[in-house]
């Protein structure tokens, strides 16, 4: 019950981004039907090259989303084949009140949680050479280079690591490492840590649709690699608007009181 009325306030804490955007502005481009609705079952756009243009305002469609933003593993067959102590990590983790939670400080979450969290819009804008992803939460960014350059060496980890691209027919192959330890894949405290190797792998499946698919090689949590698909909508006739999370934020002060409480420490 206690994971259920967390995640609850989670959701109900973010709406407030789904109902603020601009409305009644139609995007430039998009196919419509005779009734002047979005067609989101029109051909893939595409670049003057011919790639697919992945660019638009995309959010996770339908329920499973959801279940992959609390549990990572309910996309997995088997499971997450953890390395010994990851298990109990995750479970410690994901026991309330859950005070260390990234979101629940309002710090960034990442690539993956980003990928399946509902109502967590982003905006990808392509460019040549350089693909940009704009996050609605935090107001954030990252980039993913599509000029041939290869991955850097690592002076220096980053929340989302450092990421390049390249075409394979229509699909938008990305590596990302570099990642910061310590961070999590889903609320239920799955790990991620700096030896992580993400790959996706972004495909347009038609003009409304983009199907991602995640595959993670993380040898200090897991003892293989392991994959899954996302599935993204179109959000079409709207824009992203700022969203900081620490603004009138007032929960994490409760939130460390019920962890003293729990803990003995409370005076």
């Amino acid at each position: 019950m206690a994971r259920s009325v967390f995640v609850f306030a989670i959701l109900i804490s973010t709406s407030v981004s789904l109902f603020a955007q601009w409305l009644r502005h139609p995007t430039p481009g998009i196919p419509r039907t005779r009734d002047g609705k979005p067609n989101l079952s029109a051909p893939v756009p595409r670049t003057p090259d011919g790639k697919p243009d992945l660019s638009g305002i995309w959010n996770i469609q339908d329920n499973p989303g959801q279940t992959q933003f609390l549990d990572i593993a309910s996309s997995v067959q088997g499971g997450l084949p953890y390395r010994p102590g990851m298990a109990e990590l995750a479970k410690a983790r994901n026991t309330p009140p859950k005070t260390s939670e990234p979101i629940t400080r309002c710090l960034p979450i990442g690539i993956v949680e980003r990928h399946t969290w509902v109502g967590g819009l982003k905006k990808i804008v392509q460019n040549p050479g350089l693909l940009l992803i704009l996050n609605e939460y935090n107001t954030s960014f990252r980039q993913i280079f599509t000029d041939g350059r290869r991955l850097p060496t690592i002076d220096q980890t980053a929340w989302d690591g450092y990421s390049i691209g390249k075409w394979e027919g229509d699909t938008l192959v990305v590596e990302t490492t570099g990642f910061r330890d310590g961070q999590w894949l889903d609320t239920a405290g799955d790990p991620l840590t700096d030896a992580a190797k993400l790959t996706e792998r972004f495909r347009r499946v038609d003009f409304g649709h983009l199907q991602v698919e995640i595959t993670i090689d993380d040898p200090k949590a897991y003892t293989k690699p392991f994959s899954f698909k996302v599935n993204q909508v179109l959000v079409p006739d709207t824009e992203l608007l700022e969203f900081i999370c620490l603004e009138n934020e007032r929960d994490i002060q409760h939130m460390n009181a019920g962890a003293q409480k729990v803990g003995g420490g409370a005076k």
